[in-house]
């Protein structure tokens, strides 16, 4: 088994991806609810450390200013990608999270995929297209744990 992480911005499909792979029967913590994430919106380091060494098979999503102090933790560091015009459309109409639903988020996720993707995409051991289907995707992650 691995520890793989699914990062990228919002949109990208992280949340749709972990819920495939977690109805196949496989550990998932979606960051961005139950606590994970500090009022700065990093991640909680002591409880994510505790995760980690708690389970070698686990797949976590989420994109933080400090997810890289963990990447020696993971097997796998997945980066979910789409274009903007994608990215935009999806959390205009997603109803699983509010965020990207004013003009400010949505410029802020347009400024993210210029500042911040180039930055997850040197981190990242494996670049997935988020267009793909879910059952394609998962499949994908799947065969890494």
């Amino acid at each position: 088994m691995s520890r793989v992480l699914v990062t990228g911005m919002s949109g990208a499909g992280k949340s749709t991806l972990l819920a495939a792979l977690g109805t196949r029967g496989h550990r998932t913590v979606d960051t961005d609810h139950d606590g994970w994430q500090l009022p700065d919106g990093t991640w909680d380091e002591p409880r994510m450390a505790q995760l980690l060494a708690a389970h070698r098979d686990v797949v976590i999503s989420g994109t933080v200013e400090n997810q890289g102090r963990f990447y020696d933790r993971f097997e796998h560091v997945v980066l979910l990608t789409a274009p903007l015009d994608v990215l935009l459309a999806r959390v205009a109409t997603r109803t699983t999270n509010p965020y990207g639903r004013n003009a400010a988020e949505r410029a802020q996720i347009t400024e993210y995929v210029t500042t911040v993707e180039p930055l997850l995409r040197r981190g990242a051991t494996l670049v997935l297209d988020g267009r793909l289907s879910v059952e394609a995707l998962a499949d994908t992650v799947e065969a890494l744990l």
